[in-house]
């Protein structure tokens, strides 16, 4: 069940393309997406869901909404934590690139999350819409717990105030926080003016963005060699043991198989967008191509290819 799954998510156009990019890095392409086109691109995706996710927040109830938020916040805490004690024993790495490795695990992945919302889509599978809540909720904690971890062994001084700002005013929260007002504020009467723009051209441009993530993760394996085999195992590890467990208290608290892959897949996934810039502000010093080549090389491919199915089958199966 797990095999053929995976064997229909791998065969899907966004996962090709992704493979796409990382063959044409191998054979040396000259083959690049425009910055440009990039930034359209993510800006595009991350209204689109935010848009979307704010239409369905407004049907639901705050009683629903309460239980998932105060577990993704707490997760948001425990996760780094439990990142930067497992890398302390598993790698390598020193404290200061542990935590910033923390950080990026400790927050969350926008691809995979909408590669999931794609998948249990296709699969039939009803997902809750305040599932952009959750991924907004996620993205802050972590960052700020890895970071924290991180400063103690950095010589600086670290900046707080640039690393939050750029966190909360940076695009990723921006366009979600944004386009989730929005969509709440418009609701279906509105939305249905916007659909044909925010969801026709989706997939397709998903496909596009995976090209180009195919190609930066080509680029970047090569420095997992630097960092030691242990941080690759825990890369190749984070979304089932994680992932997996988070499931579980998800479907204990009632968010159904739906929920449950949500919640599971933004925890088992690893931040590239948001905490790079955050670490980047506030530890200077860190050397951010390990945990970006962990978390774009190892731990993304890995949910696009195995963790989104093994997830979508472990909900079904505990809730059998």
């Amino acid at each position: 069940m797990i095999l053929e799954a995976a064997a229909t998510n791998l065969l899907s156009a966004p996962v090709l393309a992704f493979v796409l990019g990382l063959v044409a890095v191998a054979v040396r392409s000259d083959l690049r997406l425009p910055e440009a086109l990039s930034t359209s691109i993510s800006i595009y995706l991350l209204l689109a869901i935010g848009v979307k996710g704010g239409v369905a927040l407004r049907s639901a109830t705050l009683a629903e909404v309460a239980g998932p938020v105060a577990l993704a916040f707490g997760l948001g805490l425990v996760i780094p934590l439990l990142a930067y004690v497992t890398l302390k024993w598993m790698s390598r790495l020193g404290p200061l690139d542990r935590g910033s490795v923390a950080a990026h695990y400790g927050s969350t992945s926008l691809v995979t999350f909408t590669a999931a919302l794609v998948f249990l889509q296709t699969s039939g599978i009803d997902y809750p819409g305040y599932g952009v809540t959750l991924l907004t909720v996620l993205e802050i904690p972590g960052i700020v717990i890895g970071i924290l971890l991180a400063s103690r062994a950095s010589v600086g001084r670290v900046k707080w105030g640039a690393a939050i700002h750029e966190v909360l005013a940076g695009k990723s929260i921006v366009l979600l926080a944004g386009g989730l007002v929005l969509g709440f504020a418009i609701g279906d009467a509105g939305y249905v003016g916007v659909q044909p723009f925010l969801e026709e051209p989706f997939r397709g441009v998903l496909t596009l963005f995976l090209l180009g993530l195919g190609i930066e993760a080509g680029q970047r394996l090569g420095t997992l060699r630097e960092a030691g085999p242990g941080l690759l195992v825990f890369a190749a590890l984070f979304p089932f043991v994680v992932g997996g467990g988070v499931v579980g208290l998800a479907l204990l608290i009632g968010m159904g198989q739906g929920g449950a892959v949500v919640l599971g897949i933004l925890c088992g996934s690893a931040s590239y967008i948001a905490a790079p810039a955050a670490v980047r502000f506030a530890l200077p010093e860190a050397n951010l191509a390990v945990p970006l080549a962990a978390s774009i090389g190892v731990t993304f491919p890995m949910n696009l290819v195995l963790g989104i199915p093994y997830l979508t089958w472990l909900a079904g199966a505990l809730t059998a």
